[in-house]
């Protein structure tokens, strides 16, 4: 099966399954965890922050990490598309009364930097307080120009504002632009990693930042159900994966590549863009429902709407994706 719908379906390997049987393990709630306790550490040295908390998921990172900035009727500002606001089932608001306030992406992923000052409230009690910037990075699998980072993480401290990466595949974004994690981390307070997507790790995330921060953090993490036991056997994959999968993060862009190239090949079908492991088509409305049967019926997996994306990752060779682009140059053949 080739599975297209997105990297979160990544499975893991063989290397990484016994590093997971040899972890030392204790009782986290405790601290007591020695592979939990290797595993933050390690990552908050990679993103250049002084401390690190395990979790169960991004969304949980990103949660808490809002509930540890925030309080009740604080306000966050987040993009439209962003995972914080649109795909973690408005959590801030429901389970912190954290209002979110939306801004329009610029066509890069950015949130422009006029918008971001608009949107930023006078101290007034008719208003939510305005109290932290969230940006995501990539976005929409774009990397973040990282002057424009600079520029925004300004913005955002000229206005006493604390600053949110929800870096889900900050990996990719580090890789594709030859940067170092803690370079891409700097400017913000609190990062959130995955390591669930193209790393490969079955399960995991990470929030870094200062130790105030992960301390707050993991009162929530306790709060929302996130406080684990014998964590180690996932802290130990996800350990693996930082030390052996984030240079395999390249072969995902290349292949990425190869797939928009092939497409851009074919009729009907167009690209809207490629940029690191995801490629984005429109499709015309009367072919989706056909095109995902017949991808379908030939082992390939696709979430196919008028406006889709094709993610690859690390268990899809080149052979894969040579797969994909004869089974797409087939049915457009015939139809």
């Amino acid at each position: 099966m080739i599975d297209l719908r997105s990297d979160t379906v990544t499975r893991p390997s063989a290397a990484m399954r016994d590093a997971m049987h040899a972890a030392p393990v204790g009782d986290d709630v405790w601290g007591d965890d020695p592979s939990v306790a290797r595993f933050e550490a390690a990552v908050a040295e990679r993103a250049g922050k002084a401390a690190a908390l395990l979790f169960p998921s991004g969304t949980q990172s990103n949660l808490a990490a809002l509930l540890a900035h925030c309080q009740r009727g604080d306000e966050y500002l987040a993009g439209q598309q962003a995972h914080t606001y649109k795909y973690e089932g408005g959590g801030a608001a429901v389970l912190g009364g954290i209002q979110p306030q939306p801004l329009e992406h610029a066509e890069d992923g950015s949130l422009p930097l006029e918008r971001i000052r608009a949107a930023i409230k006078p101290d007034d009690f008719h208003f939510a307080r305005t109290r932290l910037l969230a940006l995501e990075n990539t976005i929409g699998g774009r990397v973040l120009d990282p002057d424009y980072v600079a520029a925004a993480t300004a913005l955002a401290r000229e206005h006493g504002l604390a600053t949110h990466l929800d870096g889900a595949r900050l990996f990719n974004a580090a890789v594709a632009s030859d940067t170092s994690l803690d370079e891409l981390c700097a400017p913000f307070d609190s990062v959130s990693l995955c390591f669930s997507k193209g790393l490969g790790a079955p399960v995991g995330s990470a929030l870094a930042g200062s130790r105030e921060l992960i301390d707050s953090a993991r009162r929530w993490r306790k709060v929302l159900g996130g406080g684990m036991r014998q964590s180690g056997i996932i802290a130990a994959a996800c350990h693996h994966a930082l030390d052996h999968h984030v240079a395999d993060l390249a072969g995902d862009h290349r292949r990425a590549a190869r797939l928009a190239e092939g497409i851009r090949a074919l009729p009907d079908l167009e690209v809207a863009y490629q940029a690191t492991n995801m490629v984005f088509l429109r499709i015309p409305e009367p072919h989706v429902a056909p095109l995902r049967a017949w991808l379908a019926a030939r082992g390939i997996l696709v979430e196919l709407l008028y406006a889709t994306r094709l993610v690859v990752h690390r268990d899809l060779d080149d052979d894969a994706i040579e797969r994909v682009l004869e089974a797409l140059g087939e049915y457009f053949t015939r139809h």
